[in-house]
């Protein structure tokens, strides 16, 4: 039995399979700290993989990365912005509701204003919550744009102000 269990030193893995058991066995490793980037080198010096290819990934990697974060702030910024509008179709569908029942109920305005506003407010929901395609690229191309004016606007407000 422990013949079957001992690792077959002819076993031939592919290079997805080597990343797989790589990526486990670090995932599994209790390292109490972070790697540093002339460890991240050592590693690959070990693994005979050149240290030219290594910058090539990392800088892949820290582009990756910050395509994400500016995802991520996109997203975060999308559902704040549907939270305001959710509230405030709460606040105002609710004043209405009220104001039409002190009223009486002999036609129900109200509702009509809100199953059409409610309409709306569910497309809006549908399109923030649908993170993909070309109407979400867009919207995000859109959102990075008035980002970077705005940073750039607020940069040259800055030296302006403290000249």
């Amino acid at each position: 039995m422990a013949n079957s269990e001992a690792p077959n030193d002819k076993q031939i893995y592919s290079q997805e399979e080597v990343q797989q058991i790589l990526n486990l066995a670090i995932a599994q490793h209790a390292y109490a700290g972070e790697f540093s980037r002339t460890q991240l080198l050592d590693i690959a010096q070990d693994l005979a993989i050149p240290a030219a290819i290594v910058q090539q990934a990392e800088k892949a990697w820290m582009q990756s990365n910050d395509e994400n974060q500016k995802r991520e702030a996109f997203n975060l910024h999308r559902r704040a912005d549907l939270k305001r509008k959710v509230g405030r179709f709460s606040i105002i569908n609710g004043s209405l509701i009220l104001l039409n029942g002190l009223m009486g109920f002999g036609f129900p305005w109200s509702l009509y204003i809100l199953l059409f506003w409610g309409l709306f407010l569910g497309l809006k929901t549908w399109n923030v919550l649908h993170l993909g395609g070309d109407a979400y690229e867009k919207a995000f191309q859109r959102w990075y744009r008035t980002h970077q004016v705005r940073s750039v606007v607020n940069r040259w407000l800055d030296r302006f102000l403290s000249a």
